[in-house]
């Protein structure tokens, strides 16, 4: 072999396309197997290549599995399929002798072999394979190259699920937009685009990775800007206490491209979570809302205690009272100029405090309350005057 230009082939492969050598020298060497079964090998028969990357020499082996009586599998048993046979493990087999020997006629060859190993018998090298042969080692190497690169980057990308990822829009289409994100594309359908979001070819625009899938064209790397973790994610990258773990997000409520609360809590006494969140003079909230395209976020102090926890989720209203009622249910009451502000607009305030507290949430003014539970006093009173005389008073007045 010429070691030299392959070693530079090799290397250039590998800073190109960023794989390790080891994995294409790998894949050069199962190439020449597969060249060299095609051209002098059996249909089913198993071959490997072993290229020396010190001094250039070629080697080529017969592989047969070594089996025993106990791993044929017999008429009516499971085995497992050809070609899937595992070095080191007692599997099922269906015996082909151009696969398989048995473990006497193996310890013929290599006396301490054992069941289930590989017996690697060494062939001549052919001087030359010619051109045929070059030819499917070329292919078969840029095949494997190729799922190689696919694999390294699922790999990259399965880890960065979960995470914020910069691309660059690509091309916008109706039912999606694509993102270069370095080296293949990432995909943010129509289900994960903020409302009313436009995007222009050559924008650079952040997302969430929400999922990374395996595909016979590569990774399928799906995109959102609609997941709540975005906004914490976010958060992540503004607020320096979170990486410290000083201040932590205890729950989202989110209504992409309107409106979102969050709710946050100090680990470290001294802390403001609330102020770390919104930064000197609004800087590190501006920075969130600008990426969201201006959403609007309302930053509220996490508590333990369900009451004060209800009362500041519904910020930024005034609350004057909160009443926890049964079956997971609060009265907020409120002061009667606070009363749309605490709803919301279309009753989105009341929705985002309900899904970030996890309460059901029912909103009053001062004057509603009062009135409601003088009329419930009024009715019950009402019923008692109405109620029928007791028997046994009425027969001890007949006595008298």
């Amino acid at each position: 072999m010429d070691l030299k230009n392959l070693t530079i082939a090799i290397e250039e492969i590998s800073q190109e396309k960023e794989i390790p050598p080891e994995k294409i020298f790998e894949a050069v060497e199962q190439a020449l197997a597969s060249a060299y079964k095609k051209e002098y090998g059996e249909k089913k028969g198993k071959y490997e290549a072993k290229l020396n990357p010190k001094t250039g020499e070629l080697k080529f082996f017969r592989l047969k599995l070594v089996v025993d009586e106990k791993m044929i599998a017999k008429e009516g048993e499971e085995a497992v399929e050809e070609g899937a046979e595992k070095e080191g493990t007692l599997q099922k087999i269906r015996f082909n002798p151009e696969r398989h020997i048995l473990l006497e006629e193996a310890r013929k060859i290599q006396p301490e072999i054992n069941p289930g190993e590989f017996l690697r018998t060494e062939l001549e090298t052919p001087e030359n394979f010619g051109r045929i042969a070059a030819q499917t080692a070329r292919q078969v190497i840029l095949q494997q190259i190729k799922e190689i690169e696919k694999d390294q980057l699922y790999t990259k990308f399965k880890e960065k699920e979960g995470e914020i990822i910069s691309g660059i829009v690509q091309r916008v289409d109706p039912k999606f937009v694509l993102f270069d994100i370095g080296k293949i594309s990432g995909i943010l359908e129509k289900s994960e685009q903020i409302p009313n979001e436009f995007y222009r070819p050559g924008q650079r625009l952040k997302s969430y990775v929400l999922s990374v899938e395996k595909t016979s064209k590569g990774p399928l790397v799906k995109l959102s800007r609609t997941y709540p973790k975005f906004v914490s994610k976010l958060f992540e990258l503004e607020v320096p206490e979170i990486s410290a773990k000083q201040v932590e997000i205890k729950s989202i409520a989110r209504e992409p491209g309107s409106r979102t609360k969050i709710a946050v809590f100090a680990t470290e006494e001294g802390i403001d979570p609330v102020g770390a969140m919104i930064g000197q003079r609004g800087s590190r909230i501006m920075a969130v809302s600008n990426e969201l395209g201006g959403e609007k976020i309302d930053v509220i102090a996490w508590s333990e205690e369900p009451d004060k926890y209800i009362a500041n989720s519904l910020s930024p209203a005034k609350v004057l009272e909160i009443r926890i009622l049964p079956q997971n249910k609060a009265l907020a009451i409120v002061p009667d100029d606070q009363l749309s502000l605490a709803i919301g607009k279309d009753g989105q305030n009341v929705r985002l405090a309900a899904k970030l507290t996890g309460w059901r949430i029912d909103v009053k003014t001062l004057k509603q309350f009062e009135a409601e539970k003088e009329l419930s006093e009024e009715e019950s009173d009402t019923t008692d005057d109405n109620q029928p005389v007791n028997d046994n008073d009425s027969a001890d007045s007949k006595t008298e």
